[in-house]
């Protein structure tokens, strides 16, 4: 079978199939084998490896996994690319393909079966609009991880590992630095996909914390807090934490805390460290 990372094979196998792309699936396929190359060595995967790949499309990055890998299980939501993944992937007998949406999938017992429990690696090269439910839902779910290797939208990949005080800093910031420490490896130009998106991409390694840097009495209670911190960016705390019906809490007691704190009354989410959204949500759990 022909490797899929250049438009001519890509095209090939499109036609063969009759494979017409779904926009609600943001489908976007990757035509450039040195990136694939370099997705590998970043995801620094090996022959010990079980790696969990989401929305393989027609196969062009499984192909690498499964030559790098000792296991590679790829989860598309598709039914139409499953024909198709079964002949671009016929050559490899380390694979298994699940027609399944990722957010509906227990991911946790495929790594006790495939991994005996053991940490695995995730790579995926991730649409827009389901970036986050999907990353929020793997740390969330604590399966056992060693790494997550993403291609997502380069403004993503910003946010993910910007600080307090910028403009893309909110609640996916704090999150997956809570859980992982975020690295962008490369930027990858929409040229390098089929069909072409409007706006750049970015692959970033989210390497999984063995504990978070922060500790929090809490965590979902925190999670809860930076939610409402951010859900009306202009807002100050006051008023987000106020607002927020799932918390309740009053704004006597906010202004109470962040004046503990030494924060003033008109402070803003955006302004807060993980670390003080960690004493923040301490202090009004008491």
């Amino acid at each position: 079978m022909a490797t899929l990372g250049n438009p001519t094979n890509t095209i090939a196998v499109l036609q063969k199939y009759g494979f017409n792309f779904q926009k609600k699936y943001g489908q976007n396929f990757l035509i450039d084998s040195n990136i694939l190359e370099n997705i590998i060595d970043a995801a620094e995967v090996t022959k010990d490896d079980c790696v969990i790949e989401i929305g393989p499309g027609i196969g062009t990055m499984t192909q690498y996994l499964c030559e790098n890998a000792r296991e590679v299980v790829a989860v598309e939501i598709d039914k139409n690319l499953i024909p198709i993944l079964a002949d671009t992937l016929s050559a490899y007998d380390n694979i298994t393909v699940i027609n399944e949406d990722i957010l509906k999938v227990d991911i946790n017992k495929i790594v006790q079966e495939k991994n005996q429990g053991r940490p695995v690696k995730v790579v995926a090269n991730l649409p827009y609009y389901i970036t986050t439910p999907i990353i929020m839902g793997l740390f969330e779910s604590h399966v056992p991880l060693d790494s997550i290797t993403i291609m997502v939208q380069k403004e993503v990949a910003d946010r993910m590992q910007v600080g307090p005080g910028t403009k893309d800093y909110g609640a996916l910031s704090l999150a997956v630095q809570y859980y992982a420490d975020p690295q962008i490896e490369m930027i990858v130009p929409a040229t390098c996909f089929m069909p072409r998106p409007n706006v750049d991409s970015a692959v970033i390694k989210l390497t999984r914390y063995q504990n978070p840097p922060v500790q929090a009495l809490d965590e979902g209670f925190m999670f809860d807090v930076i939610r409402a911190s951010f859900n009306q960016r202009r807002k100050t705390l006051v008023n987000g934490l106020t607002n927020a019906g799932n918390l309740k809490v009053s704004k006597d007691k906010v202004l109470e805390v962040l004046e503990e704190m030494g924060l003033p009354a008109t402070i803003r989410g955006e302004a807060l460290t993980l670390e003080q959204f960690a004493r923040l949500s301490d202090l009004l759990r008491k």
